[in-house]
């Protein structure tokens, strides 16, 4: 066992009873886990400031001598003293004042020279320091500033720090040509400056190269990942003509789906089974290209899985499937959880026999009992609502079959090369003849009235369409639209007379099924829903959409929600609620009325709300960054991906003596998850 195993208790300075802190609230378990608790800011103690040119209300460091004796007051309460005093440099001087700490005041001796860090005021008469932190003089250098909890300071960590690397000696694990090549700074000397910097240029230096191995480890790991299912092809799915692929639809393919299809066939054939995500924007047909390859895989004599987020989509896959397959006579079948136990049992039992061609189901395929034998093939759609983890639940069932991911959340680049660095990736770039534009508005709640009013108007016309709310019931802690108050309002008000329509998370199935399928046959002309519409609804004749506290939503998700209109040929609108005075908020909105981008969109949303949508532990199953941001590190990510090429290169199992403690680090990172199989 490596010392980075070290159990934390062991560490001088913490402890049994110290280390439950530090397990509990800041999930440090190791002593590699605390060496890589890095610093969130520092304190400049290094450059003092003379006092003639301090600013105010900002903290600085004052290198000073105390020029008059301690004076204590007491309260007339009598809880709380204060001790006050003066000090000097040779440009001016300062009181400062320090609340309860006896033991600091009999500690300070005037006319002895000392750090006092904090801010100054300015009180009309003279400068004045209160409760400034106060060190000797030989402490003039940059501090830094932990993350820390009750119970456990920030001070505290830092004196467990100076002990950690007291006693011991961190090591070069890069191979000295990635090292050159990059112009990195060394391991010991990184860890040893992000704690402890000299300076803050050696603080950057630290923290790029920090940055640059988890980003190099990351992604490793996921190469590992996507090497793991790349045993040998043990299905492989004959390719389809050309002429075979078109005619299995009834319209049109693009020169887009035409290609992402080959694409997936070619490694369908290949020595190693298909691991794809297939990412396009809203309506762009990805379905399409997942009915080619169920066809393929269903005509070579295997079986599919397609895995949906909610009842409502794959109810919607299974009848699209249904009508398009029909004439070849495919055994398809739904496994949602809405089910009775017995007609689960009897397609489990079915799929287990090789009875079915096509499964279509929601998370219900992902528990114990179901058995997937002879599947060829897994499809799960809007990937975005599953993980990595998910994947290889699915993957492990079928004996590591073609696995293809689709998402209609375009990523940014940078994110894909995270989230989805385990996959190939193909896109969609083209979307199907006849699309016309979404037109889009951000308008003030004030002009609400209007806008229902313009919903009116389409309605008169012969068409359909959505008003999106964030909640489902009112709150009164909240001023946030409410769908099931709203829906009555809108009933009794400005749309009184119309068919207006509700649907939310908390129906039982069958009655969302039943609101949905009234919707789609035009038996209700306004739907009024929170965002269970983000996915799996197709309605051609619905052609306008008003979002409610649209700055209540991420962009990304805006524009999936968007995308729920604009199906048909009818010219499309949506109209975006806002009473937000944020520039910021209003900035992202603007971008929603500028583009129908989605890969724009969800740039501007990574820069403006960070990469918490796009990747996180617990939907991702990946590990959290400690020092690199996906944002910031652009040039980093890309660096350390050449990296992770070269490295591979050379020793794609990472088996190579020089590479052992690489590989150990690779699957420490991943080891909450899976261990990453690099032989």
């Amino acid at each position: 066992m490596s010392f980075y195993d070290t159990d934390i208790k062991f560490v001088k300075g913490i402890g049994e009873k110290r280390a439950q802190l530090f397990k509990k609230r800041l999930g440090l378990f190791t002593l590699q886990d605390l060496i890589s608790h890095y610093p969130r800011a520092y304190e400049d103690w290094s450059n003092p400031t003379r006092i003639d040119e301090i600013p105010f209300n900002e903290n600085v460091c004052i290198k000073a001598k105390i020029s008059s004796d301690i004076q204590k007051k007491i309260t007339r309460n009598k809880k709380i003293e204060t001790y006050q005093f003066y000090i000097y440099d040779r440009t001016g001087q300062i009181r400062v004042t320090i609340f309860n700490n006896k033991y600091l005041a009999e500690s300070l001796k005037r006319e002895e020279e000392y750090l006092f860090y904090g801010k100054v005021k300015w009180s009309g008469i003279f400068r004045e320091m209160s409760s400034p932190e106060i060190r000797s003089v030989t402490e003039c250098k940059i501090r830094p500033i932990y993350p820390s909890t009750e119970g456990l300071t920030s001070r505290q960590i830092e004196k467990i720090m100076v002990g950690v690397f007291e006693k011991f000696e961190v090591s070069e694990y890069l191979p000295d040509s990635i090292v050159k090549q990059f112009n990195l700074m060394s391991h010991p000397d990184a860890v040893k400056q992000v704690h402890f910097p000299e300076t803050k240029e050696k603080i950057q230096k630290a923290r790029n190269r920090l940055a640059f191995e988890e980003l190099l480890l990351l992604r490793l790991g996921l190469t590992g990942l996507k090497n793991r299912s790349r045993g040998k092809n043990s299905k492989k799915i004959i390719p389809l003509s050309s002429n075979e692929i078109a005619s299995l639809f009834p319209f049109e393919l693009t020169n887009a789906q035409n290609r992402v299809i080959k694409e997936c066939l070619s490694d369908m054939n290949g020595e190693h089974p298909m691991n794809r995500l297939v990412q396009g924007d809203v309506g762009c047909g990805k379905t399409a290209v997942a009915a080619a390859l169920c066809y393929a895989t269903a005509k070579n004599g295997y079986a599919s899985v397609m895995l949906a987020p909610t009842e409502i989509l794959a109810n919607q896959h299974f009848k699209a499937l249904s009508s398009l397959f029909e004439p070849f006579r495919f055994k398809i079948e739904l496994l949602t959880g809405s089910l009775t136990q017995k007609e689960k049992n009897r397609i489990k039992s079915d799929f287990k026999k090789g009875k079915i061609d096509i499964l279509v189901s929601t998370h219900a395929v992902l528990t114990d009992d179901v058995e997937l034998p002879n599947t060829a093939l897994v499809i799960t759609d809007e990937q975005h609502r599953f993980g990595v983890a998910q994947r290889a639940i699915l993957s492990q069932k079928a004996n590591h079959p073609h696995t293809l991911v689709m998402s209609a959340t375009p990523i940014p680049r940078t994110m894909g090369l995270v989230i989805y660095g385990d996959l190939d990736i193909s896109i969609i770039d083209e979307l199907p003849k006849g699309r016309t534009p979404i037109k889009s508005y951000c308008v003030n709640y004030n002009l609400r009235n209007r806008a229902i009013g313009y919903v009116k108007k389409h309605i008169d016309d012969g068409f359909q369409g959505y008003i999106v709310c964030p909640m489902i019931d009112n709150d009164s802690e909240t001023d946030l639209t409410a769908a099931t108050d709203y829906a009555e309002e809108l009933r009794n008000g400005l749309l009184k007379g119309y068919n207006i329509g509700l649907l939310h998370g908390k129906m039982k199935p069958k009655e969302k099924d039943k609101i949905m399928a009234d919707f789609a046959l035009g038996k209700i002309q306004v739907l009024v829903s929170t965002t269970v519409i983000e996915v799996g609804i197709d309605v051609p004749n619905a052609v306008i959409m008003v979002v409610e506290n649209a700055d209540r939503f991420g962009l990304s998700q805006l524009h999936q929600l968007r995308g729920r209109v604009g199906r048909g040929s009818a010219e499309s609108s949506c109209i975006f609620i806002s009473n937000s005075t944020s520039k910021t908020t209003n900035e992202r909105l603007k971008t929603l009325c500028t583009t129908t981008d989605g890969f724009k969109i969800a740039e501007a949303d990574l820069k403006l709300r960070g990469p918490g949508n796009f990747l996180g532990k617990e939907q991702h199953g990946l590990p959290q960054m400690k020092i690199a941001d996906l944002i910031e590190d652009r040039e980093i990510l890309y660096a350390s991906t050449k990296a992770a090429e070269f490295i591979l290169a050379e020793d794609l199992t990472l088996s190579l003596p020089q590479n052992k403690e690489l590989k150990d680090r690779v699957n420490s990172l991943f080891s909450k998850n899976r261990k990453i199989e690099f032989n």
